[in-house]
């Protein structure tokens, strides 16, 4: 069973680097030890009966076996079967630099998960990795466990830095199954603290490994950490291709864990595609194993998450009577970084029942949380940031003194040591401060973007509106502003759901970037109304421009719980007219005309009073022709 602290981990699945890490030193061990990662249910009857055999005749050869079992019990994920067998192992094995020893530690090691306990484990590591030598593949071993020690203590900073050592020590020694397994530990690291990309990079180096060698188990659990880093990248196609996989080869192993945590992500998935009965099937399938193991904190993150379902079905009270149930210690139990959501979930299930100050509270405590998340997550990713330049610096700084003792022949080698180091700083100060730069731009950019449909926010299309009236202004050129808005969208939402209403929202948004120019300024305006500004662009041709979207909005689909419905948009138009307007009296003439389309009947382009008569005759003529303009 996995225990709350794995969960808030997220160990379920990581290698685990006692398991064929460290050779075992007795052959026939070893040989047991090569089965654990392809079927370790198979191993523990074959290493006990081997342990009862040698009890009677070579007690002290029984160690290598214990160790055998101990991973075997880690790979199952039984953590108090493995710590147990792995301390009878260490009364039999208690030389320190005895690699059975160290083997039977590691296991221990990698199966705690309270904080007291983990205390002591990254101690006892820590005083091992004293009594080997530096860069040896007992060093590696004791650096990949220990980095996952400093993940389960939220240590990122540290983790990062130890396993990337770890990670290229292994990889400059060609140490092919150290490099795996400190990959393996990096990737779960670096995926939690949003380098996404670099995740999956390592991510696909231990996929290579395990189809390799035939590594099924832990195929099934790299399979599975990859579906969470797409889900995490939003990319909830190929989440659930991975999640599939992961799903199958758990079967196919009779790993009814590793089949209820493909299932709770898969679930996940579902929902925010919007699949209802699949979320429903698949969160109902890992209840059942989760209730049975007694995993009660995956248990609560199971019902949220049927809750959700509830509140997208429109049953409103049966989602809050499940959310009371998860919440009803305050999320003392669940991990921190999935409590925010569970508040804002409550917040809307008592929004929909007419609960409105408990769903004020639930909102206010949702905001107070996830600021709270989202600040310990950016300290983490700055901390790591830090350790990861420091692990580089100190990687440099060992390969710089390999090469001070092999050059000490004559001046000149100093000389050009000291010009590479210092070309070497340079160039990654450089590195570090474009990164630095790069970052700042992409956060400038996210807050000048609406989150949903990634066109410009409200924000950024008034400083760009006004930039581009002041233009208008300068240089005696025409400006057009169209306000547009989606008829029917509370409509769409409730008949279809929310899910469906930000589809339309994103589909629009899609439609307006493809259709409009470059020197065009189109953004969301806020709820259901966006807005067009149309620099050296006179009525006639904002005209056509407003008229193709609004041709374009009707190809948008919806589901079949839409029938009878169809996505349009009416629009309104104005103009600027030299020296007499600003922005807001421009936006507000375009307010009205949008008004007096949805009056006319909606999916129509009207054009204000006040543009109006400055308009051309072509433009009269077409309004004419719509019914928009009474006979003169």
């Amino acid at each position: 069973m996995l225990s709350l602290s794995c969960a808030v981990a997220g160990c379920f699945g990581a290698a685990s680097a006692g398991a064929g890490c460290l050779t075992n030193t007795d052959p026939e061990a070893n040989k047991l030890q090569l089965l654990v990662s392809q079927d370790p249910a198979k191993v523990v009857p074959l290493a006990q009966a081997k342990i009862d055999e040698l009890e009677r005749s070579a007690p002290s050869r029984s160690a290598a076996f214990y160790a055998v079992l101990a991973d075997a019990y880690t790979a199952l994920e039984l953590d108090r079967e493995a710590r147990r067998v792995a301390s009878i192992g260490l009364v039999l094995a208690p030389r320190v630099d005895d690699p059975v020893h160290l083997s039977l530690l590691t296991s221990y090691s990698e199966n705690i998960y309270d904080s007291a306990g983990l205390a002591t484990a990254v101690s006892d590591i820590e005083s091992a990795q004293r009594s080997v030598e530096r860069g040896s593949l007992a060093d590696v071993c004791l650096s990949i466990t220990l980095g996952q020690l400093q993940h389960r203590q939220d240590r990122d900073d540290h983790a990062v830095a130890t396993l990337t050592r770890a990670y290229r020590t292994s990889t400059a020694l060609d140490m092919s199954r150290q490099r795996v397994l400190a990959a393996a530990a990096l990737a779960n690291v670096v995926s939690g603290l949003g380098d996404l990309p670099q995740a999956l990079a390592l991510n696909q180096e231990v996929i290579d490994w395990d189809t390799e060698n035939k590594a099924w188990l832990d195929l099934s659990v790299t399979r599975f950490l990859r579906g969470q880093i797409h889900q995490r990248m939003r990319d909830y196609p190929n989440a659930i291709t991975e999640l599939r996989e992961a799903r199958r080869l758990s079967v196919h192993l009779k790993d009814r864990q590793g089949i209820a945590f493909a299932d709770i992500r898969l679930c996940q998935a579902h929902i925010e595609l919007a699949n209802w009965d699949e979320a429903q099937k698949h969160c109902q399938s890992a209840l059942q194993i989760f209730r049975e193991t007694e995993s009660n904190d995956m248990v609560k993150e199971t019902l949220a998450l049927t809750a959700r379902i509830d509140l997208n079905r429109g049953r409103a009270a049966t989602a809050l009577a499940t959310l009371n149930g998860v919440l009803e210690k305050d999320g003392a139990d669940m991990p921190p970084n999935k409590i925010a959501l569970l508040y804002r979930w409550r917040a809307q299930a008592n929004a929909a029942l007419k609960r409105h100050e408990q769903a004020y509270a639930d909102l206010a405590e949702y905001v107070r949380r996830y600021v709270a998340v989202n600040d310990a997550e950016r300290n983490a990713q700055s901390a790591a940031i830090r350790a990861r330049f420091e692990t580089d610096r100190e990687i440099e700084r060992n390969a710089s003194l390999k090469r001070e003792l092999a050059r000490q022949q004559t001046t000149l080698h100093w000389t050009i040591v000291g010009i590479v180091a210092g070309a070497f700083v340079i160039v990654l100060l450089t590195y570090i401060l474009i990164i630095s730069m790069r970052h700042r731009r992409e956060l400038g950019r996210l807050a000048s973007l609406d989150s949903l449909t990634g066109v410009p926010n409200r924000r950024n299309i008034v400083e760009s509106a006004t930039l581009a009236l002041e233009d208008a202004t300068t240089h005696q050129q025409p400006l057009t502003i169209g306000l547009i808005d989606l008829d029917h969208f509370k409509v769409i939402n409730d008949r279809c759901g929310h899910a469906v209403g930000d589809h339309v929202l994103k589909e629009f948004a899609h439609v307006g970037r493809e259709l409009l120019r470059a020197s065009d300024i189109f953004g969301r305006w806020g709820g259901e109304e966006f807005l067009v500004v149309l620099p050296n662009t006179s009525l006639d041709a904002a005209h056509v421009i407003v008229e193709r979207l609004r041709v374009a909005a009707l190809e948008i689909q919806l589901p079949a719980s839409g029938e009878g419905l169809r996505v349009s948009i009416s629009a309104g138009l104005a103009s600027y007219e030299k020296g007499k307007k600003t922005l807001d009296n421009i936006v507000a003439e375009a307010d009205a005309a949008l008004y007096e389309a949805k009056e006319r009947g909606r999916d129509v382009v009207t054009i204000a009073d006040e543009s109006l008569r400055m308009a051309s005759t072509g433009v009269r003529q077409a309004l004419h022709r719509a019914g928009a303009v009474p006979t003169q």
